[in-house]
């Protein structure tokens, strides 16, 4: 059998590099109905891994394709599937892939959504269109910017009349609903789920600071921040802002399957900053000057490391990681109470 062919990366708009991955898989979006998959199953449309091509591979369907694919329509009538976002979301833009999809591709698709945070929609579910009847091109990826402030859970994507598609990506900001947590409860304040996201860092040569905000642990090296060997004097930092103020109370840095990258040891210096004050190298200048909220501690290898030695700065928004002086850590966990 031949080698596969792996989709070439592609610089996309704005909003792929601002927004998270709302429909990703590996952080819990899944495809709750398709009217058909006779040809590719759901499941691999959500893959956040790039699509992959063997030009002699088939299965007992026809040609093995990486992606969500239905047989040839031969009635009136178009395919569509439903799909719940991995986390409750404001939607920016959108990445209908066709990679290696060339002459089974649908001619269009569109895309709906609506907001069903308590659970999965029913027959009376408000949709609402995000993106009109938009047509498509073979090996492409189809960006298309979402203007929405509102909040959706879930996506209706049809595809006009069938084919298939590689990937299919979108792009937003996290939404929480903060006003069920009360300011005795403690939280992962810097959880992605929860709104924390990446705002600057030093150096992210294999894998962005956005991957410490994920759930659970890391699922191998590839899964955390990982910046470069230094080969010069300081060390590498990162900028987050928590999805919430907070009073911070505890802190995890998970090093798993970090072995023989791992930082020497780390810190963290945190402060309140106002919305709408500065740019983002305004930010990254400040943070400099800011007060440690915890001293530097020893990390090791493969582990999780717990801290509840912590300065009392008040309320939080942001914090910078600080590891000496370069490597890779999995997860960074911030608890705390939310404060208005």
């Amino acid at each position: 059998m031949s080698n596969a062919v792996v989709a070439p990366a592609v610089e996309g708009p704005e909003f792929t590099r601002a927004g998270l991955n709302l429909a990703d898989a590996s952080l819990g979006a899944r495809v709750l109905f398709v009217t058909d998959e006779f040809f590719a199953p759901r499941e691999r449309m959500l893959d956040p891994a790039p699509p992959v091509f063997y030009p002699d591979r088939y299965d007992d369907h026809g040609k093995w394709m990486d992606g969500w694919e239905t047989r040839r329509r031969r009635s009136t009538g178009h395919d569509e599937c439903v799909i719940r976002l991995a986390m409750p979301g404001r939607l920016m833009g959108v990445d209908f892939d066709t990679s290696f999809f060339t002459g089974n591709y649908p001619p269009a698709v569109s895309l709906d959504a609506c907001y069903c945070p308590g659970g999965d929609p029913g027959d009376d579910a408000d949709w609402q269109t995000l993106v009109p009847a938009t047509p498509l091109q073979g090996n492409d990826h189809g960006f298309r910017e979402i203007r929405s402030d509102q909040p959706w859970s879930h996506l209706r994507l049809h595809l006009y009349p069938d084919g298939g598609l590689a990937r299919l990506r979108v792009y937003g900001k996290p939404h929480c609903d903060w006003s069920g947590l009360r300011e005795q409860d403690e939280v992962d304040l810097l959880a992605l789920a929860h709104g924390g996201d990446q705002v600057a860092w030093s150096d992210a040569h294999y894998g962005e600071p956005r991957k410490l905000l994920r759930p659970g642990r890391g699922v191998n090296m590839g899964d955390g921040w990982e910046t470069r060997r230094r080969r010069e004097p300081g060390n590498d930092w990162c900028i987050l802002a928590l999805g919430h103020p907070g009073l911070p109370r505890r802190v995890e840095v998970d090093t798993a399957h970090f072995k023989g990258n791992y930082p020497a040891a780390c810190s963290i210096q945190a402060a309140r900053v106002a919305p709408g004050t500065g740019t983002v190298q305004s930010l990254v200048t400040q943070s400099m000057f800011w007060p440690v909220l915890m001293a530097e501690q020893p990390l090791s290898a493969d582990s999780v490391h717990r801290f509840e030695t912590l300065a009392d700065l008040g309320v939080i928004t942001h914090l910078r990681f600080n590891i000496l002086p370069d490597g890779g850590v999995s997860r960074l966990r911030l608890y705390g109470r939310p404060q208005a």
